[in-house]
């Protein structure tokens, strides 16, 4: 199950490096148009200019209808007709203000030369004058374009990303109840025609402790149809001391697992009460520590330490296992996972649903290293009374 998932993951890397290149193309092809319609605009202007020279110089001839036409043509780029000491003889399509006008023309000069090389028009009389011009409201609109085109896609994307992500949650939420409330039902018949043959066995001569076993056996099946009940319900928590939690869960995994594995605590020696349903967090501290031994193949050791902290109860599970690589440190959680020949990939899943779905926590890898071992902090709301 792993390959899907190291699949999904190469998808994502491939679809952000498709998308990146599609950005990088699309500003490039945009970068080279507003170059091009800029060096346009320029020639435009010079062609503007020489028809004001001509019209200022006054030139005589056949021509004069055609330049006031190109005169009149610049309908889109501002620009400032100056003399030698940049004082502004004439405008065009610049918007002046009602008062200070002069200040404004002033202003506008030094910031027009700042944005483009500045025309030197030669008046034929030793002299020259200064055009000097802005880019025109066109080309400032394309220059942001392809910036705004893909903010808005990105937005978009992101969206439907999210209606996904969450379609898919809510999806697997309704899974994760219906496998639940079917598995709890579908445990309940048996369950309870064990419970009625033992109760028949009593009856004969059968070794008692064989029974007592038995029974053992049968409350335990009733505990996992009760835990599957509560997955697929919403469970009433209540304040538990975390450390008595622990010690329960761990006392029953401790007579289940090889003698090689040695399994320590470090425990508030005063009671800390958090709001949780004991059954569902039991569950949680067998997965890990099922899991713990399978790391370390059946030989190490665990540690559990329960630190308190002002409002909330941080657990942390350290085993001397193999580790997991830092690529892998959120992947542990996801429904199908595992590295294992014959694993379902369901246990961490379903740890971190109770802890963080049921009891409002969180579990992450808190630090691993490969070939000594993992930690897995759990971090739960004390519970205030």
């Amino acid at each position: 199950m792993s390959s899907i998932y190291d699949s999904r993951q190469r998808l994502k890397y491939l679809f952000i490096l498709i998308a990146t290149l599609i950005a990088i193309v699309s500003v490039f092809v945009s970068d080279k148009l507003v170059k091009s319609l800029a060096q346009e605009e320029r020639q435009k202007v010079e062609i503007w200019a020489e028809a004001q020279r001509m019209i200022a110089s006054e030139t005589n001839g056949s021509n004069m209808a055609l330049i006031l036409k190109i005169l009149e043509s610049n309908t889109t780029i501002p620009v400032l007709w100056c003399n030698e000491k940049d004082s502004v003889i004439a405008e065009k399509n610049i918007e002046l203000p009602e008062k200070e006008v002069d200040q404004f023309l002033k202003n506008k000069v030094r910031e027009l030369k700042s944005k483009n090389p500045p025309i030197l028009i030669d008046m034929q009389d030793g002299t020259f004058q200064y055009l000097y011009y802005d880019d025109s409201i066109i080309l400032k609109r394309l220059l942001i374009y392809p910036y705004a085109q893909l903010t808005v896609v990105f937005i978009f994307i992101l969206i439907a990303f999210l209606a996904l992500a969450s379609t898919k949650k809510a999806e697997q939420n309704k899974v994760w109840v219906g496998l639940s409330k079917e598995t709890a039902h579908q445990l309940g018949t048996p369950i309870s025609s064990l419970i009625a043959w033992v109760e028949y066995l009593r009856t004969k001569e059968i070794d008692p402790s064989l029974l007592s076993e038995m029974e053992k056996d049968v409350k335990r099946l009733e505990m996992i149809a009760e835990r599957f009940s509560k997955i697929g319900s919403n469970p009433d928590p209540m304040p538990v001391n975390i450390s008595n939690s622990i010690c329960t869960a761990l006392n029953y995994m401790e007579t289940r697992i090889s003698s090689k594995v040695k399994i320590y605590t470090h425990l508030p020696e005063k009671p800390v009460l958090v709001l949780m349903n004991d059954s569902l967090f039991a569950w949680v501290i067998e997965n890990l520590t099922k899991n713990a031994v399978d790391a370390m193949e059946g030989q190490g050791e665990i540690t559990f330490q329960v630190e308190e902290r002002d409002k909330t109860v941080r657990i942390d599970i350290t085993d001397s296992g193999k580790g997991i690589p830092k690529s892998k440190y959120k992947t542990v959680f996801n429904p199908g996972y595992t590295t294992k020949k014959r694993g379902w990939g369901l246990g961490l899943s379903l740890v971190k649903r109770i802890i963080e779905s049921y009891h409002g926590g969180k579990i992450f890898v808190k630090n691993s290293e490969v070939g000594k071992g993992t930690t897995f902090r759990i971090e739960l709301r004390k519970y205030r009374g």
